[in-house]
């Protein structure tokens, strides 16, 4: 492959079908860092509205720094994976302390970071400061392990390292414009498996495994282990406009944001007679499977309960932040005041 063949042909589509993103209207670091991090594990459609809302009300590093927690989490409630927010504002705080407000120039400073890993360094460091650094990803892998061919599993050291080190010799400038290119390319032209688009893919004159006809089994990938699976009853207690709301630990799954009353395994009707029952639903995090069934109980007096407290039910809305596993109990519960 010859590389300057490569590089015009990516940087030649990515000028005509590069997507039109909130984030690229100007390249600022704390908008492609807060971006970069909202995109992890989540769609790009999808991390649109939280971006504008986000950037809205805190537009600088000073503005999150400064945040308060439960604010925070508010503004990141439904993207899930909250120690990505949580390290933000870890990363924000060194930056008061350490970089007078703003993020630093440089790949190893940047990975210096609470939460900045490889990949995130190398895309705030290319795309702004145009430092030599690829950022790999699933799309960056996607891509170069056809275009290689690399029959090894896309998550193991050695693939990675061919791939790397590929960019390393071949790839010498515009490495912000080809970061993005690829990125763009993976979401639309090398998609996984049988979606890919190889009938209007520019490089498949250039791609080995379009060549050998393997691109549909192309990147391998090591199967995930299933999901451990456990069951639990969410019970809200209702008082006229109240409802008794818990703050989980600030350590371990869905750390400082707050849940109704979470009791293990699944209670029944018969357990709950007086309650309404709200009905079943399930939860996937990357390693756990939550399988939850719900009850609505309404009370005579806002009795106590140590460690949790009575909130006005509309403030689940926008004070509270209350995880996407809990989502749909909060809605049946706010439907009943709207």
């Amino acid at each position: 492959m010859m590389k300057k063949e490569i590089n015009s042909i990516l940087l030649t589509w990515y000028e005509e079908n590069k997507r039109v993103l909130p984030w690229r209207e100007n390249k600022e670091a704390y908008r492609i860092w807060i971006s970069e991090i909202m995109l992890q594990q989540t769609r790009v459609e999808a991390v649109k509205p939280y971006f504008y809302r986000f950037t809205e009300e805190l537009p600088t590093v000073s503005a999150l720094a400064h945040c308060e927690d439960d604010r925070l989490a508010k503004l990141w409630e439904g993207l899930g994976y909250y120690s990505r927010v949580r390290n933000m504002k870890k990363a924000a705080l060194v930056c008061m302390e350490k970089y007078e407000g703003q993020l630093p120039t440089t790949y190893d400073e940047l990975l210096t970071l609470p939460g900045i890993g490889p990949y995130t360094a190398a895309a705030i460091s290319s795309i702004v400061y145009q430092e030599r650094h690829i950022a790999i990803d699933g799309n960056v892998l996607r891509v170069f392990s056809r275009l290689l061919e690399v029959k090894e599993d896309i998550a193991s050291k050695g693939a990675q390292n061919k791939i790397a080190a590929y960019f390393e010799e071949h790839f010498v400038e515009n490495m912000g414009d080809l970061n993005q290119a690829i990125m763009d390319f993976g979401n639309a032209i090398c998609l996984p498996s049988s979606a890919a688009r190889c009938n209007i893919c520019p490089l498949q004159d250039l791609c080995l495994a379009y060549q050998n006809h393997t691109v549909n089994s192309l990147p391998i990938k090591k199967k995930k282990k299933d999901r451990r699976k456990e069951k639990f009853t969410v019970l809200i207690y209702l008082y006229q406009d109240q409802v008794l709301i818990h703050k989980r630990a600030d350590t371990g799954l869905l750390a400082g944001l707050y849940e109704f009353v979470l009791l293990d395994d699944h209670k029944t009707k018969k357990d709950y007679p007086d309650a309404l029952y709200l009905g079943k639903h399930k939860h996937l995090f990357s390693h756990v499977e939550w399988n939850l069934k719900g009850f609505l109980i309404e009370v005579d007096f806002p009795f106590e309960k140590v460690g949790y407290k009575w909130v006005k039910v509309m403030e689940l809305q926008n004070v509270y932040s209350i995880p996407g596993a809990f989502a749909p109990y909060r809605q049946k519960v706010l439907e009943i005041f709207e």
